[in-house]
């Protein structure tokens, strides 16, 4: 669960687990960076919280793991609990005008996560192929989503909703002056924690 936690308490979990999983699996961080495409440098700073992985890292480890996108940032939690997503600390490519609110991470049992987006005036994301048989499931609440899968665009309105493979190329757009807030769902493949 991530309510609550402040940047610094996150990235000390992402450490905390993705040494876990490194230990658990039986692999250097050479193994790991040539796995991800992440610099071995890069992959021991993240470890010993000398700096935050930004999203599009925490991608490029999650799929190159073949890993949930949550899973490092996910600790116990009780069987029930509120999350308030105003106490939650969002996670950005670089770009403050893109927050993503882990807002159910993966859990024991799950193959599933449930993500809420807010994407400002301008703001663009990409994300790089996930497992094969990921799906994504999005639902925009406000503002008109642009979404790229592969190559073709579509443009998905409030109130509206839209399935994909999040296996190919996708990468998410606001083109507008009002925000876009989403919540997706990723459900991903037998290959995924």
């Amino acid at each position: 669960m991530l309510a609550k936690h402040s940047a610094e308490n996150l990235n000390q979990i992402i450490a905390k687990n993705l040494k876990e999983l490194r230990r658990v699996r039986g692999i250097t961080l050479d193994d790991a960076a040539e796995a991800t495409g992440v610099s071995k440098s890069m992959l021991g700073q993240i470890e010993r919280c000398e700096c935050g992985p930004s999203v599009a890292t925490l991608w490029k480890i999650s799929t190159g793991l073949k890993i949930s996108f949550t899973y490092l940032m996910t600790e116990e939690h009780s069987d029930v609990y509120i999350v308030d997503n105003k106490e939650m600390v969002p996670l950005t490519n670089g770009n403050p005008g893109f927050r993503l609110y882990p807002v159910f991470p993966i859990g024991p049992g799950q193959d599933f996560e449930i993500l809420y987006i807010e994407l400002d005036s301008g703001a663009i994301s990409s994300s790089t192929p996930h497992e094969k048989g990921t799906e994504e499931f999005t639902l925009v609440y406000a503002g008109t989503l642009e979404l790229h899968v592969s190559d073709k665009i579509y443009s998905v309105k409030a109130g509206h909703s839209i399935h994909y493979s999040g296996d190919q190329p996708h990468s998410y757009a606001n083109r507008n002056d009002d925000m876009v807030q989403i919540c997706m769902v990723i459900r991903y493949g037998n290959n995924s924690r």
